[in-house]
Formats: C-alpha cells, sequence, structure tokens
C-alpha cells in the first residue's frame, strides 16, 4: 500500500503543538500540506484523534469529501470541498488537545486516507467508525502532534 507524506508548519512530526492549536489558544485546525495521493482517489478524509484519551482515540476532527488534488489546508480552514462532522465533544468541526492538566503529553494523531470510494458513515461517527469505513483505502498518511498541560 502506497503512503502519503504528511507535514505541517505549524510543529514536527512527534513533537509539541503551539498553544494555539489547542483549547489553550485559539484552537485553530493545524495547517497541513501532503503529497503522494496515488491515481484512482475518489476522496481524500483528514481526521484527527487523541490517541491517549483512554481505552478508544478520542475523535478530534473529522472532514470527508476533500477534493483527491487537494494538497494542504490552511490554519483553521476546511480543505476544499471538505465535509465538517461532528466532534467527540459534540461539535462539528475541530476540537483541539485539551488533556487533563497533569497527564503525560497525548498524541495527537492527524491521519489523510485517499478512498476510491466516498465514505459512508453513521450521523456521529466515533474514530472506529472512520477506520472501519476506510476499506476502500488506496494510500494513507500520518503526522502526530503533542500536547501536555
Amino acid at each position: 500500500m502506497a503512503g502519503i507524506e504528511m507535514r505541517s508548519s505549524a510543529f514536527r512530526d512527534n513533537d509539541a503543538m503551539p498553544d494555539r492549536l489547542t483549547q489553550s489558544g485559539v484552537d485553530a485546525s493545524p495547517p497541513l500540506s501532503w503529497s503522494g495521493v496515488p491515481e484512482g482517489a475518489a476522496e481524500l478524509v483528514l481526521l484527527c484523534e487523541d490517541a491517549d484519551a483512554g481505552k478508544a482515540p478520542l475523535l478530534h476532527w473529522l472532514v470527508t469529501g476533500i477534493e483527491p488534488t487537494t494538497n494542504a489546508v490552511g490554519e483553521g480552514e476546511v480543505p476544499s470541498g471538505g465535509q465538517e462532522w461532528p466532534n467527540a465533544f459534540g461539535s462539528v468541526g475541530y476540537c483541539g488537545p485539551r488533556p487533563p492538566i497533569g497527564d503525560d503529553p497525548h498524541r495527537y494523531f492527524f491521519r489523510l486516507y485517499a478512498l476510491t470510494e466516498p465514505m459512508k458513515l453513521p450521523v456521529r461517527p466515533t474514530s472506529q467508525d472512520v477506520h472501519d469505513a476506510a476499506r476502500t483505502e488506496l494510500a494513507s498518511g500520518v503526522i502526530v502532534g503533542t500536547f501536555a498541560r
């Protein structure tokens, strides 16, 4: 399976995210760019999940329907053609990191899927729903940001 290379101008892979991208700051979604989307992709799907929130990853952001020719999204923006979904906190769109005070840094996985068919999801999807629905994956990529309070 091919790999998509993910980058952010705000943080490096496995480095701390700046406060402005968290609930401690302005809670803006990070600027992201990517390369390596293979031909044949019908849509891109972007999600952010906290892998350290408990037994199951916690969904912080989900965007489906991103145009396959899109290769970046600006800070605080929605990717071209994208539809934002409800997050685990009950709002639609990005909800940045806010781990409990004193926890070790949590890891926030920003994952991009290139799919051969549009993703079908329940009205209020979980991270697991998204991963399960990515059966038509051509390629994926990930960048991880960390945050602690």
